[in-house]
């Protein structure tokens, strides 16, 4: 017997869609990086993308326990001189919420080719308004 091996062409990635009001942060990131990797499917090959789509909206709305929300911090630079910005959480939140979901999820995912091209497969909006009614996105739950 042989190890079922799918070949990129076979795999058809599905759309999900989760509401993240009320969800805490890490927890959220960590459920979103498993679908994305293919890690909750049988066929999860390391090599090969067998992740789904992931549709996240009402991204403001997600909170973060203890006192994270004073003390975690966002650090850009923009190879200026003196371009060395940080946001603490709560400015970043109330400015670019996509954003820090999205960091929050990269930072779970490999840090590699495929890592990069599996964060393309991420959707994520503020409200609840999201552009990709046509892939028909299931509902996903996540406890």
């Amino acid at each position: 017997m042989s190890t079922y091996m799918p070949k990129p062409g076979e795999i058809k990635g599905s759309w999900h869609l989760i509401d993240a009001t009320g969800q805490v942060l890490g927890r959220l990131a960590a459920r979103v990086a498993i679908i994305l990797q293919g890690k909750h499917k049988p066929t999860y090959t390391p090599h090969i993308d067998t992740g789904d789509f992931v549709v996240i909206v009402n991204a403001e709305k997600v909170k973060v326990t203890g006192r994270k929300a004073s003390q975690m911090q966002y650090e850009t630079y923009s190879k200026y001189p003196g371009g060395r910005h940080v946001y603490a959480y709560r400015e970043m939140n109330a400015k670019h919420p996509e954003k820090v979901m999205e960091i929050a999820i990269r930072r779970m995912l490999p840090k590699s080719r495929m890592g990069r091209h599996l964060l393309t497969k991420l959707k994520i909006y503020r409200g609840e308004q999201h552009p990709h009614q046509a892939q028909q996105p299931k509902e996903l739950k996540i406890a």
